[in-house]
Protein backbone atom coordinates (compact mmCIF):
# COMPACT_ATOMS: atom_id res chain seq x y z
CA UNK A 1 0.00 0.00 0.00
CA UNK A 2 1.77 3.50 -0.73
CA UNK A 3 2.12 5.74 1.73
CA UNK A 4 -0.01 7.90 0.64
CA UNK A 5 -3.27 5.79 1.32
CA UNK A 6 -2.16 5.91 5.30
CA UNK A 7 -1.94 10.11 5.78
CA UNK A 8 -3.00 12.67 4.15
CA UNK A 9 -0.77 13.96 1.77
CA UNK A 10 -0.79 16.89 -0.79
CA UNK A 11 2.11 17.28 -3.60
CA UNK A 12 3.94 20.79 -4.45
CA UNK A 13 5.97 21.07 -7.66
CA UNK A 14 8.01 23.89 -8.12
CA UNK A 15 8.01 25.20 -11.30
CA UNK A 16 8.42 28.80 -11.24
CA UNK A 17 12.28 28.90 -12.51
CA UNK A 18 13.00 31.60 -14.89
CA UNK A 19 14.96 28.71 -16.90
CA UNK A 20 17.53 31.71 -18.49
CA UNK A 21 20.46 29.09 -19.11
CA UNK A 22 18.15 27.19 -21.35
CA UNK A 23 18.57 29.95 -23.91
CA UNK A 24 15.10 29.49 -24.98
CA UNK A 25 12.03 31.18 -25.34
CA UNK A 26 9.78 28.07 -24.14
CA UNK A 27 9.70 27.77 -20.48
CA UNK A 28 12.04 25.15 -19.46
CA UNK A 29 9.46 22.71 -17.87
CA UNK A 30 8.10 22.46 -20.93
CA UNK A 31 11.32 21.27 -22.62
CA UNK A 32 10.80 17.35 -23.45
CA UNK A 33 12.62 14.15 -22.40
CA UNK A 34 11.79 11.41 -24.04
CA UNK A 35 8.79 13.33 -25.89
CA UNK A 36 6.43 14.54 -22.41
CA UNK A 37 7.51 17.81 -21.18
CA UNK A 38 9.79 18.04 -17.56
CA UNK A 39 6.60 19.42 -15.31
CA UNK A 40 4.25 16.31 -16.41
CA UNK A 41 7.03 13.77 -14.22
CA UNK A 42 6.70 15.31 -11.31
CA UNK A 43 2.61 15.61 -11.14
CA UNK A 44 2.40 11.99 -13.10
CA UNK A 45 4.03 10.82 -10.17
CA UNK A 46 2.36 12.51 -7.37
CA UNK A 47 -0.44 10.77 -8.65
CA UNK A 48 0.53 7.57 -9.52
CA UNK A 49 1.15 7.86 -5.42
CA UNK A 50 -2.56 8.58 -5.06
CA UNK A 51 -1.74 11.84 -4.38
CA UNK A 52 -4.67 14.19 -5.96
CA UNK A 53 -4.17 17.28 -3.96
CA UNK A 54 -1.09 18.94 -5.87
CA UNK A 55 0.15 22.78 -6.33
CA UNK A 56 1.98 23.49 -9.14
CA UNK A 57 3.81 26.91 -8.50
CA UNK A 58 4.29 28.90 -11.82
CA UNK A 59 5.58 31.93 -12.83
CA UNK A 60 4.08 34.81 -14.48
CA UNK A 61 6.11 34.21 -17.78
CA UNK A 62 5.11 30.60 -17.78
CA UNK A 63 1.88 30.45 -15.94
CA UNK A 64 -0.24 30.22 -19.19
CA UNK A 65 2.09 27.74 -20.97
CA UNK A 66 1.68 25.14 -17.89
CA UNK A 67 -1.71 25.92 -17.11
CA UNK A 68 -2.38 24.90 -20.95
CA UNK A 69 -0.43 21.77 -20.51
CA UNK A 70 -1.52 20.23 -17.27
CA UNK A 71 -5.32 21.67 -17.44
CA UNK A 72 -7.69 21.30 -14.57
CA UNK A 73 -5.89 17.65 -12.82
CA UNK A 74 -3.50 20.24 -10.34
CA UNK A 75 -4.13 23.60 -8.79
CA UNK A 76 -1.36 26.45 -9.51
CA UNK A 77 0.42 29.34 -7.14
CA UNK A 78 1.86 31.98 -8.50
CA UNK A 79 5.31 33.19 -7.15
CA UNK A 80 5.67 36.80 -8.60
CA UNK A 81 9.15 37.33 -8.62
CA UNK A 82 12.16 35.33 -8.25
CA UNK A 83 12.61 35.51 -4.09
CA UNK A 84 13.68 32.00 -3.75
CA UNK A 85 12.15 28.25 -2.98
CA UNK A 86 11.02 29.14 0.45
CA UNK A 87 8.99 32.19 -1.06
CA UNK A 88 7.76 29.65 -4.22
CA UNK A 89 6.89 27.02 -1.67
CA UNK A 90 4.88 29.67 0.82
CA UNK A 91 2.62 30.68 -2.45
CA UNK A 92 1.15 27.05 -2.29
CA UNK A 93 0.13 28.20 1.31
CA UNK A 94 -3.29 29.50 1.05
CA UNK A 95 -4.04 26.25 -1.13
CA UNK A 96 -2.61 23.78 1.63
CA UNK A 97 -3.06 24.87 4.90
CA UNK A 98 -5.65 22.69 6.87
CA UNK A 99 -5.78 20.22 3.69
CA UNK A 100 -3.37 17.90 4.58
CA UNK A 101 -1.19 16.41 7.00
CA UNK A 102 1.96 15.98 5.08
CA UNK A 103 2.86 17.31 1.95
CA UNK A 104 5.23 16.30 -0.68
CA UNK A 105 7.63 18.79 -2.77
CA UNK A 106 9.25 17.72 -5.55
CA UNK A 107 11.42 19.80 -8.58
CA UNK A 108 9.71 20.60 -11.65
CA UNK A 109 12.86 20.19 -13.72
CA UNK A 110 14.67 16.78 -12.44
CA UNK A 111 12.36 14.07 -14.24
CA UNK A 112 14.47 10.74 -12.91
CA UNK A 113 12.58 10.28 -9.05
CA UNK A 114 10.82 6.92 -9.38
CA UNK A 115 8.18 6.32 -7.95
CA UNK A 116 9.48 3.33 -5.77
CA UNK A 117 12.35 5.97 -4.24
CA UNK A 118 9.27 8.56 -3.32
CA UNK A 119 7.64 5.54 -1.51
CA UNK A 120 10.64 4.76 0.57
CA UNK A 121 10.76 8.31 1.33
CA UNK A 122 7.15 9.00 2.10
CA UNK A 123 7.46 5.69 4.55
CA UNK A 124 10.58 6.66 6.47
CA UNK A 125 9.17 10.14 7.26
CA UNK A 126 6.20 8.31 8.86
CA UNK A 127 7.65 5.67 10.35
CA UNK A 128 9.98 7.97 12.23
CA UNK A 129 7.52 10.88 12.70
CA UNK A 130 9.79 13.50 11.03
CA UNK A 131 9.39 16.54 10.71
CA UNK A 132 11.31 16.93 7.59
CA UNK A 133 12.38 13.99 5.61
CA UNK A 134 14.41 14.67 2.62
CA UNK A 135 16.37 12.56 -0.43
CA UNK A 136 20.09 13.17 -1.04
CA UNK A 137 22.55 11.22 -3.16
CA UNK A 138 26.09 10.42 -2.83
CA UNK A 139 29.03 10.26 -4.80
CA UNK A 140 27.39 13.32 -6.91
CA UNK A 141 29.98 15.79 -8.34
CA UNK A 142 27.82 18.76 -9.90
CA UNK A 143 28.15 22.58 -9.36
CA UNK A 144 24.20 22.82 -9.39
CA UNK A 145 22.91 20.80 -6.28
CA UNK A 146 23.68 21.81 -2.23
CA UNK A 147 25.62 19.61 -0.06
CA UNK A 148 24.61 17.97 3.06
CA UNK A 149 25.90 18.87 5.87
CA UNK A 150 25.41 16.20 8.98
CA UNK A 151 27.25 16.03 12.35
CA UNK A 152 29.54 13.38 13.80
CA UNK A 153 26.49 11.25 14.72
CA UNK A 154 25.42 11.18 11.21
CA UNK A 155 22.13 13.44 11.25
CA UNK A 156 21.52 16.22 9.04
CA UNK A 157 22.28 19.32 10.21
CA UNK A 158 22.49 22.15 7.24
CA UNK A 159 22.29 22.46 3.59
CA UNK A 160 24.99 24.45 1.78
CA UNK A 161 23.56 26.21 -1.41
CA UNK A 162 25.83 25.43 -4.51
CA UNK A 163 26.49 29.09 -5.13
CA UNK A 164 27.49 29.88 -1.45
CA UNK A 165 29.71 26.52 -1.50
CA UNK A 166 33.31 27.54 -0.65
CA UNK A 167 34.72 23.82 -0.55
CA UNK A 168 36.19 21.94 -3.66
CA UNK A 169 33.62 22.33 -6.34
CA UNK A 170 34.53 18.97 -8.22
CA UNK A 171 34.71 17.05 -5.31
CA UNK A 172 31.85 13.71 -4.90
CA UNK A 173 29.79 14.81 -2.52
CA UNK A 174 26.40 14.28 -0.87
CA UNK A 175 24.05 16.59 -2.66
CA UNK A 176 20.39 17.63 -1.89
CA UNK A 177 18.23 15.70 -4.73
CA UNK A 178 15.35 18.50 -4.11
CA UNK A 179 12.53 16.40 -2.91
CA UNK A 180 11.35 17.06 0.27
CA UNK A 181 8.38 15.52 2.54
CA UNK A 182 7.26 18.28 5.53
CA UNK A 183 4.97 17.94 8.16
CA UNK A 184 2.47 20.36 7.58
CA UNK A 185 1.61 21.99 10.59
CA UNK A 186 5.44 22.22 11.27
CA UNK A 187 6.26 23.45 7.51
CA UNK A 188 3.84 26.26 7.18
CA UNK A 189 4.89 27.37 10.94
CA UNK A 190 8.41 27.38 9.85
CA UNK A 191 8.76 28.35 6.87
CA UNK A 192 7.37 31.76 8.01
CA UNK A 193 10.93 31.76 10.24
CA UNK A 194 13.00 31.40 6.98
CA UNK A 195 14.98 34.88 6.18
CA UNK A 196 16.12 36.12 3.19
CA UNK A 197 19.63 35.92 2.26
CA UNK A 198 22.03 38.78 0.92
CA UNK A 199 20.73 38.58 -2.52
CA UNK A 200 17.15 38.68 -1.36
CA UNK A 201 16.23 34.69 -1.85
CA UNK A 202 14.70 32.38 0.78
CA UNK A 203 16.12 29.36 0.85
CA UNK A 204 13.83 26.23 1.64
CA UNK A 205 16.79 24.43 2.74
CA UNK A 206 17.13 26.70 5.58
CA UNK A 207 14.45 24.48 7.26
CA UNK A 208 17.06 21.83 7.47
CA UNK A 209 19.27 24.14 10.25
CA UNK A 210 16.27 25.96 11.43
CA UNK A 211 14.23 22.38 12.43
CA UNK A 212 18.42 20.55 13.24
CA UNK A 213 19.09 23.42 15.53
CA UNK A 214 15.43 23.52 17.13
CA UNK A 215 15.11 19.67 17.87
CA UNK A 216 13.10 19.09 15.15
CA UNK A 217 13.52 15.36 13.63
CA UNK A 218 15.24 16.36 10.23
CA UNK A 219 16.39 12.90 8.29
CA UNK A 220 17.98 12.50 5.38
CA UNK A 221 17.54 9.28 2.96
CA UNK A 222 19.84 8.16 0.28
CA UNK A 223 18.57 7.29 -3.15
CA UNK A 224 20.08 3.85 -4.59
CA UNK A 225 20.43 5.67 -7.90
CA UNK A 226 22.54 8.74 -7.42
CA UNK A 227 20.97 10.34 -11.50
CA UNK A 228 17.69 10.92 -9.21
CA UNK A 229 19.01 14.22 -8.11
CA UNK A 230 20.32 15.36 -11.68
CA UNK A 231 18.31 18.47 -12.48
CA UNK A 232 18.00 20.49 -15.99
CA UNK A 233 18.99 23.89 -15.91
CA UNK A 234 20.21 24.01 -19.85
CA UNK A 235 20.42 22.51 -22.80
CA UNK A 236 23.43 19.61 -21.96
CA UNK A 237 22.27 19.05 -19.23
CA UNK A 238 18.76 17.68 -21.01
CA UNK A 239 20.80 15.74 -22.97
CA UNK A 240 22.35 13.98 -20.61
CA UNK A 241 18.92 12.89 -18.52
CA UNK A 242 17.21 12.11 -21.73
CA UNK A 243 20.66 9.25 -22.13
CA UNK A 244 20.11 7.94 -18.88
CA UNK A 245 15.85 7.73 -19.62
CA UNK A 246 16.44 6.14 -22.63
CA UNK A 247 18.27 3.87 -21.25
CA UNK A 248 16.20 3.04 -18.15
CA UNK A 249 13.14 2.61 -20.89
CA UNK A 250 14.90 0.19 -23.12
CA UNK A 251 15.95 -1.77 -20.25
CA UNK A 252 12.52 -1.74 -18.66
CA UNK A 253 10.66 -3.05 -22.11
CA UNK A 254 13.87 -5.68 -22.56
CA UNK A 255 13.13 -7.32 -19.40
CA UNK A 256 9.43 -7.23 -20.40
CA UNK A 257 10.10 -9.50 -23.38
CA UNK A 258 11.10 -6.95 -26.39
CA UNK A 259 14.06 -7.77 -27.88
CA UNK A 260 16.01 -4.37 -29.18
CA UNK A 261 19.19 -5.71 -31.07
CA UNK A 262 21.24 -2.36 -30.47
CA UNK A 263 19.98 -0.68 -27.47
CA UNK A 264 22.24 2.48 -28.22
CA UNK A 265 20.52 3.40 -31.93
CA UNK A 266 16.99 2.94 -30.40
CA UNK A 267 14.74 5.54 -28.86
CA UNK A 268 11.81 5.17 -27.29
CA UNK A 269 9.56 7.59 -25.77
CA UNK A 270 8.63 7.72 -21.89
CA UNK A 271 4.79 6.78 -22.95
CA UNK A 272 5.19 4.24 -25.76
CA UNK A 273 3.98 0.62 -25.37
CA UNK A 274 5.53 -2.71 -26.93
CA UNK A 275 3.69 -5.70 -26.80
CA UNK A 276 5.94 -9.37 -26.07
CA UNK A 277 8.23 -10.82 -28.40
CA UNK A 278 8.34 -7.83 -30.81
CA UNK A 279 11.64 -6.94 -32.21
CA UNK A 280 13.34 -3.15 -32.60
CA UNK A 281 15.74 -3.42 -34.78
CA UNK A 282 18.97 -0.61 -35.06
CA UNK A 283 17.85 3.22 -35.97
CA UNK A 284 14.53 2.66 -34.80
CA UNK A 285 12.56 5.87 -33.30
CA UNK A 286 9.39 5.12 -31.45
CA UNK A 287 7.75 8.35 -30.49
CA UNK A 288 4.71 9.98 -28.66
CA UNK A 289 2.11 8.01 -27.30
CA UNK A 290 3.12 5.10 -29.96
CA UNK A 291 1.51 1.27 -29.28
CA UNK A 292 3.07 -1.25 -30.92
CA UNK A 293 1.52 -4.82 -30.64
CA UNK A 294 3.18 -8.44 -30.32
CA UNK A 295 5.40 -10.32 -32.39
CA UNK A 296 6.33 -7.07 -34.17
CA UNK A 297 8.97 -6.32 -36.18
CA UNK A 298 10.29 -2.60 -36.45
CA UNK A 299 13.25 -1.32 -38.43
CA UNK A 300 15.81 -0.93 -39.16
CA UNK A 301 15.54 2.81 -39.88
CA UNK A 302 11.73 3.19 -38.83
CA UNK A 303 10.20 6.01 -37.46
CA UNK A 304 6.88 5.42 -35.69
CA UNK A 305 5.37 8.44 -33.83
CA UNK A 306 1.64 8.89 -32.23
CA UNK A 307 0.37 5.16 -33.92
CA UNK A 308 -1.47 2.68 -32.80
CA UNK A 309 0.44 -0.68 -34.73
CA UNK A 310 -1.67 -4.04 -33.87
CA UNK A 311 0.16 -7.68 -33.39
CA UNK A 312 2.36 -9.45 -36.13
CA UNK A 313 3.15 -6.22 -38.65
CA UNK A 314 6.17 -5.58 -39.94
CA UNK A 315 7.64 -2.09 -40.40
CA UNK A 316 10.92 -1.66 -42.54
CA UNK A 317 12.69 1.65 -42.96
CA UNK A 318 9.32 3.73 -42.93
CA UNK A 319 7.55 6.91 -41.25
CA UNK A 320 4.33 6.48 -39.41
CA UNK A 321 2.54 9.21 -37.97
CA UNK A 322 -0.47 9.68 -35.96
CA UNK A 323 -1.91 6.71 -38.26
CA UNK A 324 -3.36 2.67 -37.58
CA UNK A 325 -2.45 -0.59 -38.33
CA UNK A 326 -4.37 -3.46 -37.71
CA UNK A 327 -2.61 -6.84 -37.57
CA UNK A 328 -0.84 -8.46 -39.99
CA UNK A 329 0.33 -5.25 -42.19
CA UNK A 330 3.33 -5.28 -43.88
CA UNK A 331 4.86 -1.96 -44.56
CA UNK A 332 7.97 -0.60 -46.22
CA UNK A 333 10.68 -0.13 -47.02
CA UNK A 334 10.60 3.54 -47.80
CA UNK A 335 7.02 4.18 -47.20
CA UNK A 336 5.27 6.89 -45.65
CA UNK A 337 2.08 6.99 -43.39
CA UNK A 338 0.95 10.29 -42.80
CA UNK A 339 -2.12 11.54 -40.10
CA UNK A 340 -5.45 10.06 -40.66
CA UNK A 341 -3.81 6.50 -42.98
CA UNK A 342 -5.68 3.43 -41.29
CA UNK A 343 -4.45 -0.06 -42.42
CA UNK A 344 -7.01 -2.64 -42.25
CA UNK A 345 -5.52 -6.37 -41.48
CA UNK A 346 -3.27 -7.52 -44.14
CA UNK A 347 -2.68 -4.83 -45.80
CA UNK A 348 0.49 -4.81 -47.80
CA UNK A 349 2.53 -1.38 -48.23
CA UNK A 350 5.38 -2.19 -50.39
CA UNK A 351 8.74 0.40 -51.09
CA UNK A 352 7.63 4.43 -51.83
CA UNK A 353 3.62 4.30 -51.13
CA UNK A 354 2.75 7.37 -49.58
CA UNK A 355 -0.65 7.05 -47.71
CA UNK A 356 -2.91 10.18 -46.12
CA UNK A 357 -6.22 10.51 -44.61
CA UNK A 358 -6.98 7.53 -46.37
CA UNK A 359 -8.75 3.71 -45.32
CA UNK A 360 -7.47 0.60 -46.79
CA UNK A 361 -9.95 -2.50 -46.81
CA UNK A 362 -8.54 -5.59 -45.52
CA UNK A 363 -6.07 -7.71 -48.17
CA UNK A 364 -5.66 -4.94 -50.25
CA UNK A 365 -1.54 -3.77 -51.55
CA UNK A 366 0.36 -1.23 -52.93
CA UNK A 367 3.44 -2.64 -53.98
CA UNK A 368 5.59 0.46 -55.62
CA UNK A 369 5.55 4.24 -56.03
CA UNK A 370 2.40 5.77 -55.20
CA UNK A 371 0.45 8.09 -53.57
CA UNK A 372 -2.72 7.07 -51.59
CA UNK A 373 -4.54 10.45 -50.47
CA UNK A 374 -7.99 11.55 -48.63
CA UNK A 375 -9.26 7.82 -50.31
CA UNK A 376 -11.73 5.32 -48.85
CA UNK A 377 -10.20 2.21 -50.40
CA UNK A 378 -12.11 -1.15 -50.03
CA UNK A 379 -10.64 -4.95 -49.19
CA UNK A 380 -8.69 -7.12 -51.85
CA UNK A 381 -8.02 -4.15 -53.77
CA UNK A 382 -4.68 -4.29 -56.17
CA UNK A 383 -3.34 -0.85 -56.30
CA UNK A 384 -0.63 -0.83 -59.80
CA UNK A 385 2.89 0.99 -59.20
CA UNK A 386 2.87 4.39 -59.95
CA UNK A 387 -1.04 5.23 -58.63
CA UNK A 388 -1.70 8.66 -57.94
CA UNK A 389 -5.01 10.30 -56.31
CA UNK A 390 -5.28 13.76 -57.81
CA UNK A 391 -6.96 14.75 -54.50
CA UNK A 392 -6.43 18.54 -54.39
CA UNK A 393 -7.64 21.12 -57.06
CA UNK A 394 -5.83 24.23 -55.61
CA UNK A 395 -8.55 24.91 -52.79
CA UNK A 396 -10.18 21.80 -51.73
CA UNK A 397 -9.26 18.38 -50.96
CA UNK A 398 -11.61 16.10 -52.73
CA UNK A 399 -12.44 12.40 -51.94
CA UNK A 400 -11.66 8.80 -54.07
CA UNK A 401 -13.59 6.10 -53.27
CA UNK A 402 -12.40 2.74 -55.22
CA UNK A 403 -14.74 -0.49 -54.11
CA UNK A 404 -13.44 -3.96 -52.84
CA UNK A 405 -12.19 -6.33 -55.24
CA UNK A 406 -10.92 -3.50 -57.76
CA UNK A 407 -7.92 -3.37 -60.05
CA UNK A 408 -5.63 -0.09 -60.63
CA UNK A 409 -3.41 -0.41 -63.09
CA UNK A 410 -0.22 0.84 -63.19
CA UNK A 411 0.23 4.74 -63.71
CA UNK A 412 -3.45 5.51 -63.52
CA UNK A 413 -4.46 9.00 -62.37
CA UNK A 414 -7.53 9.17 -60.47
CA UNK A 415 -9.29 12.67 -60.76
CA UNK A 416 -11.13 13.14 -57.22
CA UNK A 417 -14.06 13.76 -56.62
CA UNK A 418 -13.88 10.10 -58.33
CA UNK A 419 -14.97 6.70 -57.50
CA UNK A 420 -14.11 3.36 -58.83
CA UNK A 421 -17.08 0.91 -58.02
CA UNK A 422 -16.43 -2.82 -56.81
CA UNK A 423 -14.57 -5.50 -59.02
CA UNK A 424 -13.89 -2.65 -61.56
CA UNK A 425 -10.33 -2.17 -63.42
CA UNK A 426 -8.64 0.84 -64.80
CA UNK A 427 -5.75 0.10 -67.56
CA UNK A 428 -2.04 1.32 -67.41
CA UNK A 429 -1.83 5.16 -67.82
CA UNK A 430 -5.54 5.74 -67.43
CA UNK A 431 -6.42 9.32 -66.17
CA UNK A 432 -10.07 8.82 -64.42
CA UNK A 433 -12.26 11.88 -64.23
CA UNK A 434 -15.31 10.32 -64.10
CA UNK A 435 -16.79 7.42 -62.01
CA UNK A 436 -16.00 3.74 -63.04
CA UNK A 437 -19.10 1.38 -62.54
CA UNK A 438 -18.68 -1.95 -60.55
CA UNK A 439 -17.18 -4.82 -62.80
CA UNK A 440 -16.47 -2.31 -65.72
CA UNK A 441 -12.75 -1.44 -67.39
CA UNK A 442 -12.04 2.03 -67.97
CA UNK A 443 -8.77 2.79 -69.84
CA UNK A 444 -7.35 5.57 -71.75
CA UNK A 445 -7.06 9.58 -71.64
CA UNK A 446 -9.28 10.82 -70.25
CA UNK A 447 -10.27 7.03 -69.50
CA UNK A 448 -13.51 6.21 -70.89
CA UNK A 449 -15.54 2.93 -69.70
CA UNK A 450 -15.05 -0.09 -72.29
CA UNK A 451 -18.24 -1.56 -72.94
CA UNK A 452 -18.38 -5.29 -74.36
CA UNK A 453 -16.69 -6.43 -77.78
CA UNK A 454 -14.96 -3.19 -77.72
Amino acid sequence: MSPAASARWAGVVMAAGQGVRMKSRIPKVLHKLCGKELARYPVELLQSLGISKIVVVVSPHNADAVRALLGGQVEYAVQPAVLGTGDALGRAETLLRGQADHVLVQGGDAPLVRRETLERLMACHLEESNQMTLLSATGVVTQDLGRLLRDDQGRVVDIVEAKHWQGQGQAPAEVNAGVYCFDSPWLWRNLARVEPSPGGERYLTTLVSLGAAGGARVQGVVTDDPSEALGINNRVQLAQLEAIQQQRIRERWMLAGVTITDPASTYIDAEVNIGQDTVILPNTHLQGKTSIGSDCTVGPGSVVRDTRVGDRCRITASVLEESTVEDEVDIGPFSHLRPGAYLECHVHIGNYVEVKNSRLGAGTASGHFSYLGDATIGEKVNIGAGTITCNYDGKNKLETHIGAGAFIGCDTMLVAPVTVGEDAKTGAGAVVTKDVPPGKLAVGVPARVREKGE
